[in-house]
């Protein structure tokens, strides 16, 4: 079983910066994909970013490319999300989750996703 605590939400203005971090711990099995997801009330809930844990290849929404940028540690048990330039269509209440490998055209998809975090809440002003 992995248990996943999200970090590093909080208030930006347009334009800024923040770096949520998603630390993993438990059973970690070497073929995870983590994935950042966002969800604002009365919405689905949106993939963002992923990573796949033992070779460190990223994916991205195209909402998000050439602003976000998601990484790990290198002990892989911490992904990170660097989200730059942020837009007032950001805000959202963000989650990282865990699965075993996916094929791409399921990575961004919250259903094939069985860990969660409890998330932390990002809000962009204008």
């Amino acid at each position: 079983q992995v248990q996943l605590v999200e970090s590093g939400g909080g208030s930006v203005q347009a334009g800024g910066s923040l770096k949520l971090s998603c630390v993993a711990s438990g059973y970690i099995d070497s073929t995870l994909c983590v994935t950042w997801f966002r969800q604002v009330p009365g919405k689905e809930r949106e993939g963002v970013a992923g990573i796949h844990i033992p070779a460190g290849r990223a994916y991205y929404a195209d909402s998000v490319k050439g602003r976000f940028t998601i990484f790990r540690d290198s002990a892989k048990t911490t992904v990170f999300l660097l989200m730059n330039s942020l837009k007032p269509e950001d805000t959202a209440m963000y989650s990282c989750a865990a699965a075993l490998i996916l094929p791409p055209e399921w990575r961004l998809s919250a259903a094939k996703y069985s860990h969660w975090g409890p998330g932390t809440q990002v809000t962009v002003s204008s």
